[in-house]
């Protein structure tokens, strides 16, 4: 049977090594299983400790994606599988968001240089890999999103930490509307460092092996962008739709009203332009309690050290399962296919501030520790 990521060590003309990790999903555009994210920890620790390692990359396998998500149906088998109904007994959710955003943590706070490879899909639990990479390339056929709001979750892997960092209306713009992006509005609001071509990861590879790197961490991050950059298309790309329209975004979308910003947005269903047009659709028909917990969230956090955004995210995600939307939305989504989701609340008037305070609540006994406790602190000893 195929490893679901599959690990290969580049040799390099001064004898070093550069490990390449790939997600090994295509029929699923590479998405995250719980498998997945295990294998990823473990060989990811294992480069990090081995002094040939110069850095590591991260890619997709296949043409189509680099990561479109995560394991939904996991989700929901999870969810279906919890009698109680109360949070703290879905053993599969604790598991896969702990496994999860350590991963994503790690990836954040890694010893070295990190290349991940953004071509194609890049959504949820994808952007979770890319964001926290040193080195983010974006390709030609980048579509970058977080678009959470249609399954009746809110953009997490450290998406609330990203989206809330942005400037003012923007995050919330990609975080109501599942707004995709390519390349050039990527790069324009930093979520991406370099645009390559999509067929560029041979030569870029090559190139890779042909150059000498270093036991310092400092210098190959220099090299390594040296090279990036050196690989980079010289066209100039074309403004993307965000940055066309980043004026009247950023003034519709700031602000604490978020019935007016559900207004204007939801005014563009009736735009000219079909980037819009489709943000507009998308935000209506999503879940409304997910539009109030976005936007909750992403003012809660903006503070917050990273380490402590995934530990907020951790108990709002597993109150995503077992009192928000989100299987209803898998349901509607992937299991039925029907799209028809029955949101509860059913609007936006009826999932008030009040409301979602019911997602802060952590869910497990009182004697025991936030299960990430331990993140970004130094071990004990």
């Amino acid at each position: 049977m195929t490893s679901p990521v599959l690990f290969d060590e580049l040799s390099t003309a001064d004898g070093r090594k550069v490990g390449v990790a790939t997600l090994n999903s295509p029929k699923t555009l590479n998405g995250l299983s719980l498998d997945m994210c295990k294998l990823l920890a473990a060989q990811l620790r294992r480069w990090e400790d081995d002094a040939q390692v110069a850095f590591v990359a991260l890619r997709g396998a296949g043409d189509k994606a680099f990561c479109a998500g995560g394991d939904l149906h996991g989700m929901y088998r999870g969810m279906q599988e919890n009698a109680s109904g109360q949070a703290w007994d879905n053993t599969y959710a604790r598991e896969f968001f702990d496994v999860e955003y350590r991963l994503d943590y790690h990836i954040h706070s890694y010893a070295k240089p990190v290349l991940c490879w953004g071509s194609g899909i890049v959504m949820g639990g994808g952007v979770g890999l890319m964001m926290g990479a040193s080195h983010r390339v974006a390709t030609t056929t980048t579509r970058f999103a977080m678009p959470e709001i249609s399954i009746g979750l809110f953009p997490d892997v450290g998406g609330t930490w990203m989206l809330s960092r942005l400037p003012g209306g923007i995050g919330l713009f990609l975080a109501l509307t599942g707004a995709q992006l390519g390349a050039s509005d990527c790069r324009l609001l930093g979520l991406a460092d370099y645009t390559l071509d999509a067929q560029g990861w041979d030569a870029l590879a090559a190139s890779i092996q042909a150059a000498s790197w270093s036991d310092d961490r400092h210098s190959n991050d220099v090299a390594l962008r040296a090279l990036l950059l050196g690989q980079q298309r010289d066209a100039p790309a074309e403004p993307g739709p965000l940055q066309t329209h980043y004026s009247l975004i950023r003034q519709s979308c700031d602000g604490a009203d978020l019935t007016g910003i559900c207004a204007h947005i939801a005014a563009w269903a009736e735009h000219e332009d079909p980037w819009l047009k489709r943000a507009a659709s998308t935000f209506l028909a999503g879940s409304p309690g997910s539009a109030r917990l976005s936007f909750s969230l992403l003012r809660r956090v903006r503070l917050m050290s990273l380490a402590d955004v995934f530990r907020q995210e951790y108990i709002v995600s597993l109150q995503c399962g077992a009192q928000g939307d989100l299987k209803e939305g898998i349901r509607a989504l992937l299991i039925d296919k029907d799209r028809q989701p029955r949101w509860n609340p059913p609007s936006l008037d009826a999932a008030s501030e009040e409301w979602v305070q019911r997602f802060y609540a952590a869910p497990w006994p009182a004697d025991l520790a936030h299960p990430l406790a331990d993140l970004g602190r130094p071990a004990a000893g």
